[in-house]
């Protein structure tokens, strides 16, 4: 019999320490997160600039690191790549494969390795990322319950260490 289906797997962890009034990330550290947004009524060409912009100058600092992430799914098949690059240096790069999981899933999946090996290094002391569900990156700050949060809660002390 394969026991694979016979785990529990938690899907809502409301008294994670992560998600307690006066523990919570978004309330101790709210000035360190930016959500950039691109509008599709805005000019793509400027965005396209600004994002640019972005790289170059977050290139040029050693304690800077860039995440760039991306998730699809293709006959129940998710891809998940994520690049890591700090000081123009690429870091790693990691791509996953995994069957029968949304793409949020996928996405936070994503996310989680690409700080994972950001704040790895020792040096850096600002990571961007760059991705292109900023829903799915709002939804790590949601305190509400909904089906993925175990990934936010380990995204999330991922954080609180790095901040840390």
């Amino acid at each position: 019999m394969n026991n694979r289906f016979n785990g529990i797997f938690p899907s809502f962890t409301p008294l994670h320490f992560e998600l307690s009034p006066g523990h919570r990330i978004i309330d101790n550290f709210s000035d360190y997160f930016v959500f950039n947004l691109h509008s599709k009524q805005k000019d793509d060409r400027a965005y396209a600039h600004q994002l640019d912009n972005m790289v170059i100058e977050a290139s040029s600092s050693p304690s800077t690191a860039i995440v760039v992430t991306d998730a699809s799914i293709k006959n129940d098949v998710a891809i998940s790549i994520s690049h890591i690059h700090i000081y123009d240096n690429p870091i790693a790069k990691n791509v996953h494969h995994v069957v029968y999981v949304t793409s949020t899933e996928a996405e936070l999946f994503t996310m989680r390795c690409g700080i994972n090996q950001a704040s790895n290094h020792n040096s850096i002391s600002k990571i961007i990322i760059v991705t292109d569900s900023i829903h799915v990156a709002r939804k790590i700050f949601d305190l509400s319950l909904y089906l993925f949060q175990v990934h936010s809660v380990a995204i999330l002390a991922e954080l609180r260490w790095f901040f840390l």
